[in-house]
């Protein structure tokens, strides 16, 4: 088995961060959200921070105070993963240090943002980050956001760095970008993870060798997401299509009226599974409406999950 899905798993959650009305985060309910997922064995590892996390909506200091309160509360039953990706490389390498200092041994560090650096200024980015901190590095490529995309070129030369260990793909772009990806780094690294972004994409990347998927979904469809890679590794191809098809559909319904980010919409969705508070988004991501919560949780009473 490759080295990182034996330690982190093939489930890796992104934690929603919880707010109070006023926006201030809520460490309390993060606590007992993370308590929840871990009880329920939703994920195999968690992730603090990452797009899921809205981590661009939270401050540097927030962001600290979210990997320490995610290390006590997981209090060793699952890997904590930091999502430490910023928009400067200073800020990166801080960031990331920081993540090492609160007992993070793994980062995820999404593409520069807001800069659309060359690929160039991306393989010196990350170059610079793994010659500068101690943790092992994954590497997030999604370009709908970034405004880049990172070439299997660049990942393959990336993969020569002993501490970047894997690729996070946001599928849903090119989705067959998973296959060019192990191509570029097959030879270089053999165990370097490759791991899918996307829940709408699991089905067709775990057939291009995706190890795993970072699913914000598995808040809600841990367990439906456990048995589709069990089933797939069995042969059972209906199977795991038959459990793919409602998270799909929930999936779809998190992206109305052009919503990029489904954090709106997915915030409550999770919220009324769970029991736990977690307001609503941070501005300026906009609240979800009546009518998009309708159609959502007609979805998730239809497959029997409220």
């Amino acid at each position: 088995m490759n080295k990182f899905v034996e330690k982190y798993g093939q489930i890796l959650l992104p934690l929603i961060t919880p707010y109070h009305e006023d926006e201030s985060i809520n460490y309390e309910n993060y606590a007992k959200l993370i308590d929840y997922v871990i009880e329920n064995d939703l994920c195999d590892s968690l992730i603090v921070t990452g797009t899921t996390g809205e981590a661009c909506l939270c401050t540097f200091e927030e962001r600290v105070k979210l990997f320490q309160t995610a290390v006590k509360a997981a209090a060793g039953r699952k890997p904590v993963i930091a999502g430490t990706g910023c928009a400067s490389t200073r800020e990166t390498i801080a960031l990331t240090n920081e993540a090492v200092k609160a007992g993070i041994d793994t980062v995820l560090v999404v593409c520069p943002f807001y800069n659309k650096p060359t690929q160039e200024g991306i393989y010196l980015h990350f170059k610079k980050l793994a010659e500068n901190t101690a943790a092992d590095i994954v590497l997030y490529n999604i370009p709908i956001f970034v405004g880049v995309n990172m070439e299997a070129e660049t990942v393959g030369r990336l993969a020569e760095f002993p501490n970047i260990v894997g690729v996070k793909d946001e599928a849903g772009i090119n989705p067959t970008q998973v296959t060019d990806f192990f191509l570029a780094t097959k030879d270089v690294d053999p165990d370097f993870a490759i791991y899918n972004g996307d829940d709408i994409m699991l089905l067709p990347t775990i057939v291009q060798g995706a190890m795993g998927l970072v699913s914000g979904g598995a808040h809600i469809f841990g367990h439906e997401i456990r048995e589709i890679f069990k089933a797939f590794a069995e042969g059972d191809n209906e199977r795991a299509k038959e459990l793919f098809v409602p998270i799909y559909r929930f999936c779809k319904t998190t992206g109305q009226n052009g919503r990029i980010l489904p954090n709106s919409i997915m915030r409550p969705a999770i919220e009324e599974i769970s029991g736990i508070r977690l307001g609503p988004a941070r501005l300026p991501l906009a609240p979800a409406t009546e009518e998009e919560m309708a159609a959502t949780n007609a979805v998730l009473k239809e497959i029997g999950k409220l």
